[in-house]
């Protein structure tokens, strides 16, 4: 399936039904179609080849994501780039991924202007809401163009080349195929509750986790109600106000939900299926969070394989008897029923139940490889398996467990100790809202454990005491050995916490 096959469902179901909303105004699945026929045809007139890059850079847009669509019916790839990126890494973005044609917000305008003659392989440049000296408007470049039935056949799967959201480095374009999404939407579709036509809420970036879930929502004909930037209050209100089925939202937002003064009294009823992934979770958290607003859902993937390489329905997280499932709120859930994936140890064997080593995934949810890099597409796929770089552990029922992820492990006194398992005792602790623990070259240690930790709102910490309280937990070999209280941790424009920034900030302490 491409992407135009997910809206072409949806108006199969109902051309009149509420495609994309936003501020109380809907564009109806019928109204996206024609409106992706006219992109295409524009696409086509600006020279757009089939199999040629088209990027998208907008915040959280109706418009924008309708253009994905209109890509996708020109037979063209679209390339997401996050809104939250400095000038520099899109330049290089546009560049290394060779993009022709660049759609943009007009807040952006500024930063586009600024690197669009260093961009020769960029032909053409169209703004979805203005018009200026350098860029026609979306309105404009589209001027005359019929809006009946059109598309092109593409020239292979390609469907989307995203950049990678790791915390240092370069990104890299991890090239997903149509069969990529179609694995990830089947497994969505099977793994989780849907009861009649959804209503998915997207407070999250578009760009990542919150738009590759809107295709299984569109499969079923369901609404997609899009918010301009975060915020919680507003959320609350259109929750109630659509009745919203479905959502998604990253741990450090979760937590801002679960001390927002509105949850309690919020009318969430309608809910069937909250996701939370991108990141670890607190369990002590999550297991309010099953309290007070219900069916959560945990999903586990990563850009080279989306979304979806294991999960956890909201059922999953209760015991037979109806009680909170502790111990398995620190699980990534179980492999999806659509991916093998095995514990590898550094010489490629795969190692038996409850052993440690990286967690490697294959099947049709794994990408293509990297965008005109090799050598790194090579390592990824090593033995055979795509190489996630996280370090964890199936559990005898089949529940997959990260420990860490491979560069982040601290060795400390000749004992190999796993930063997650130090930050799931941290986050255990009430006044903790978030943590991040590395480790720190020591003479006595050859390593010492470092935490920096993030109060509670209102919250006070002591160190000694928090160190008492993660001792009593998990030992004294794993106590952190310093604890530094920051009022907030650095973190990447996905959110991920950055413990390159951490570990330069501490140097020398």
């Amino acid at each position: 399936m491409r992407f135009i096959d997910y809206l072409d469902k949806g108006a199969s179901l109902g051309a009149d039904a509420p495609c994309l909303t936003m501020d109380g105004r809907d564009l109806s699945y019928g109204e996206v179609q024609r409106l992706s026929y006219r992109i295409a045809r524009g696409l086509e007139r600006s020279g757009i080849a089939p199999g040629e890059k088209v990027a998208i850079l907008s915040g959280n847009d109706p418009l924008a994501f309708a253009c994905v669509f209109g890509i996708s019916r020109a037979a063209a790839v679209w390339c997401p780039i996050n809104p939250r990126n400095e000038a520099a890494e899109n330049k290089f973005i546009l560049d290394a991924f060779d993009c022709s044609l660049l759609l943009f917000h007009s807040s952006f305008a500024p930063m586009v202007e600024a690197v669009r003659q260093d961009l020769p392989k960029l032909r053409a440049l169209v703004c979805l809401d203005a018009e200026l000296p350098f860029a026609p408007s979306f309105d404009r470049w589209l001027a005359g163009l019929a809006d009946d039935l059109y598309q092109r056949e593409p020239v292979d799967d390609l469907a989307m080349i995203p950049g990678t959201g790791g915390t240092t480095g370069k990104p890299k374009g991890v090239m997903l195929s149509g069969r990529n999404i179609e694995t990830m939407t089947a497994l969505t579709l099977m793994g989780y509750p849907f009861k009649g036509r959804p209503v998915y809420l997207a407070l999250a970036p578009l760009t990542h986790a919150a738009g590759v879930l809107c295709f299984p929502i569109m499969t079923l004909g369901g609404r997609i109600v899009i918010m301009h930037h975060p915020d919680i209050g507003e959320f609350l209100d259109l929750i109630a106000r659509y009745r919203v089925t479905h959502t998604f939202l990253p741990p450090t937002v979760i937590y801002m939900l679960l001390d927002h003064p509105k949850l309690d009294a919020a009318e969430l009823s309608s809910l069937q299926c909250f996701w939370y992934g991108a990141a670890p979770i607190s369990a002590a958290r999550l297991a309010e969070a099953l309290r007070r607003i219900g069916p959560m859902a945990q999903l586990f993937g990563q850009t080279e394989a989306p979304m979806m390489i294991s999960m956890m329905a909201p059922a999953e997280h209760y015991n037979p008897d109806g009680s909170i499932a502790m111990a398995r709120l620190a699980s990534a859930g179980r492999i999806s029923p659509l991916v093998q994936a095995g514990i590898m140890d550094g010489d490629g064997r795969l190692l038996p139940a409850g052993s440690r080593g990286e967690i490697v995934v294959r099947g049709s949810l794994v990408m293509q490889g990297y965008y005109k890099n090799p050598q790194a597409s090579a390592e990824a796929s090593a033995h055979g398996w795509h190489h996630t770089g996280d370090i964890g552990y199936i559990d005898e029922d089949g529940f997959l467990y990260i420990v860490d992820r491979a560069k982040d492990m601290i060795i400390t006194g000749g004992f190999n100790v796993y930063s997650i398992e130090v930050e799931n005792a941290l986050r255990a602790h009430e006044a903790v809202q978030d943590c991040a623990v590395i480790g720190l070259p020591d003479d006595k240690w050859g390593e010492r454990i470092v935490a920096v930790v993030q109060p509670r709102a209102g919250q006070a910490i002591d160190a000694a005491a928090l160190a008492a309280f993660v001792k009593q937990q998990i030992g004294s070999i794993k106590t952190p050995k310093q604890i530094e209280i920051w009022d907030d941790l650095p973190r990447s424009k996905v959110g991920k916490v950055l413990k390159p920034d951490i570990r330069a900030r501490l140097a020398g302490c």
